[in-house]
């Protein structure tokens, strides 16, 4: 298990991944690695598989191929702790719960009026405070802006504190200042925590900034390297930058 000093995962690798539902064919032979205290971005258009493939690494969908982790010194790891932030959250926004009800069920697995463990809170408290969002801690989950519930969502995510985490279109419909503290938490995780992070973006811009590999796929991956290299290569091109062609 990964521990505030850094985990003792040393690398992530997609073998040979590939999804079929019935005759088509929704990956084919997708490999890439992820790394410790790096980002690593999966980028795409719209159908390319990327949702599918975090389905994948989680294990929620039947596929082909693996993904293997490895230690630092080598050795084969067989399990490790997956943080995942989804694109929405889907819940009753008139209910009366409160930021810190949502993380304290997420711990304890009980209602809150059955349990509320002074230590657990005050772990609650270290974790918002990490993301930068304590002072949302006695706000009602239904009044949060986009940006605010997608870090509180982060600090959900980060219980039990994951070797690997992954954020599937993390702030899709979240202003540019939401957006900015979300990826300011990020940097913050992965510059102290060394963990290995995954994500799904459609915001180019974003990936330019904060994405130390990039991974562009279209139900195979076409190209992968720095943000530079597969935003210069010619498959990145031909997949935003398509010209029509002329009619004869």
């Amino acid at each position: 298990m990964a521990s505030e000093n850094g985990c003792g995962l040393c690398k992530i690798s997609v073998n040979n991944i590939g999804v079929k539902k019935g005759a088509d064919v929704l990956l084919s032979d997708v490999s890439f690695e992820l790394h410790c205290g790096e980002l690593t971005a999966v980028i795409g258009v719209n159908g390319a598989g990327k949702t599918t493939l975090v389905k994948s690494i989680l294990g929620e969908i039947h596929h082909e191929g693996n993904v293997s982790y490895k230690s630092h010194h080598g050795d084969e790891i067989n399990k490790i702790t997956i943080g995942y932030v989804p694109q929405h959250l889907d819940f009753d926004r008139s209910a009366p719960v409160s930021v810190e009800d949502f993380l304290l069920v997420g711990r304890t697995g009980s209602p809150v009026c059955f349990r509320r463990n002074k230590k657990i809170s005050k772990e609650i408290d270290k974790a918002l405070e990490t993301v930068g969002c304590l002072d949302l801690k006695k706000r009602k989950l239904g009044e949060l802006s986009g940006g605010e519930l997608q870090r509180v969502m982060l600090v959900n995510a980060l219980y039990p504190l994951p070797e690997l985490l992954i954020l599937d279109e993390p702030v899709s419909g979240v202003d540019a200042t939401g957006s900015e503290k979300f990826y300011e938490a990020i940097l913050n995780l992965k510059q102290n925590y060394h963990i290995a992070i995954a994500m799904v973006s459609h915001d180019l811009g974003i990936v330019r900034e904060f994405a130390d590999n990039v991974v562009l796929i279209n139900k195979t991956v076409l190209k992968s390297g720095t943000a530079k290299e597969v935003f210069e290569s010619d498959e990145f091109k031909k997949v935003f930058f398509r010209v029509p062609e002329r009619e004869a």
